[in-house]
């Protein structure tokens, strides 16, 4: 008897998502008929305010820039078949790195200290999920338990330390002194003033280029290196990896160290590319997006780099709808950007069964052959 037959890459990647989208939109608009407003007219405003000028734009790309890299955090342990939910305060401690690597070096050039902030950022960040990682790998603590309980801890830590320790001398604010200019993460609309083109000022900079550089390494560590390989056969089966010779509790410790240092790497964008210091609260909820991000995107790199355009481009759409139509408050903006979480994730399998009827065909006894 043949393998039985799978949907079509182009159907499974593509049209189921793009159904599930629809689906979200089409739920949307019906609630935004229900307070009286003309659902076309709001998509319109989304979409503007996204992508309707190079500000805009801008902006999207900017807040798609943090999602892409918790996505990849929290995709990168998924395909070691873990849920990590502590990407919030991976990010957060990973922050923490990154401005100290500003404040204390702020007297080297940039590109000296681009490459230091970097290793700053995913040594505290995995450092910081090395801990549950260990305690599943080998005291079988559940990785989600402890995971979003060290997003607690590391919110108090990061507070006592911005209170007591870090805090600008004669400050009343939670909050580091500025860093020095050289650790200022050159804008992109600087970058092409430089060579003589002229866009719209935006918080869009560098680190967006080394999130997609992270998507290529992500990409290639996970499908074509030994690490990778043995990282999702033991997501898939433990105990085959082990007679395979692979080790579980190691491929556990190493794709979640990999996934906090991902998730530590979104300071590069929040403090070094806008913020210039260290603030309380810097994360603003972009490693619970995250989880949203790598089920929107399939735990697939090029996946996640489309999700994150779509919640950027919300994000940013959503500003410009609350501005334009003030009936639809932020409430609302919320309420758009769960049901497209909730279609493409947790209900994004609601349609393949219609699907499967149409693009797989089925013998007599009902049994599907290739």
């Amino acid at each position: 008897m043949a393998a039985p037959k799978k949907l079509p890459v182009w159907v499974n990647a593509g049209l189921i998502p793009l159904i599930n989208l629809m689906a979200a939109f089409a739920i949307s608009a019906v609630v935004i008929l229900a307070v009286g407003e003309n659902p076309i007219e709001a998509a319109g405003h989304i979409l503007y305010g996204a992508f309707g000028f190079g500000e805009g734009i801008g902006y999207t790309l900017y807040y798609a820039t943090n999602f892409i890299f918790t996505g990849l955090a929290v995709a990168m342990a998924f395909h070691c078949f873990l849920f990590n939910i502590g990407g919030e305060g991976q990010a957060y401690i990973g922050g923490l790195g990154i401005g100290l690597v500003c404040l204390y070096m702020g007297n080297l050039p940039f590109w000296a200290i681009l490459p230091l902030a970097v290793m700053g950022g995913a040594l505290f960040g995995g450092l910081w999920a090395l801990i549950p990682a260990y305690l599943q790998a080998k005291r079988g603590s559940h990785i989600v338990i402890t995971t979003i309980m060290f997003n607690f801890i590391a919110s108090s830590v990061m507070t006592f330390l911005l209170v007591d320790w870090l805090k600008k001398p004669g400050s009343q604010l939670p909050e580091t002194r500025h860093f020095a200019e050289a650790a200022f993460m050159p804008k992109v609309h600087e970058m092409l003033a430089s060579v003589g083109l002229d866009v719209a000022r935006s918080p869009l900079n560098l680190s967006f280029l080394i999130a997609l550089l992270c998507c290529l390494g992500v990409w290639i560590f996970i499908w074509r290196t030994r690490w990778g390989y043995e990282i999702r056969a033991s997501g898939k089966n433990p105990k085959a990896a082990v007679y395979g010779g692979i080790s579980p509790s190691k491929a556990i410790i190493l794709s979640m160290c990999i996934s906090g240092a991902l998730a530590g790497l979104v300071g590069l964008n929040e403090l070094m590319g806008v913020q210039h210091r260290v603030v309380v609260n810097f994360t603003n909820g972009y490693g619970f997006v995250g989880i949203a991000i790598a089920l929107m995107g399939r735990n697939h790199p090029l996946g996640i780099i489309f999700a994150s355009l779509l919640m950027g481009a919300l994000y940013q759409g959503g500003a410009e709808l609350a501005f334009e139509m003030p009936t639809l408050t932020s409430d609302m903006i919320w309420t758009i950007q769960g049901f497209v979480i909730l279609f493409t994730g947790a209900l994004e399998h609601m349609f393949r069964p219609q699907l499967e009827r149409i693009f797989i065909k089925s013998d007599s006894e009902g049994e599907v052959y290739e």
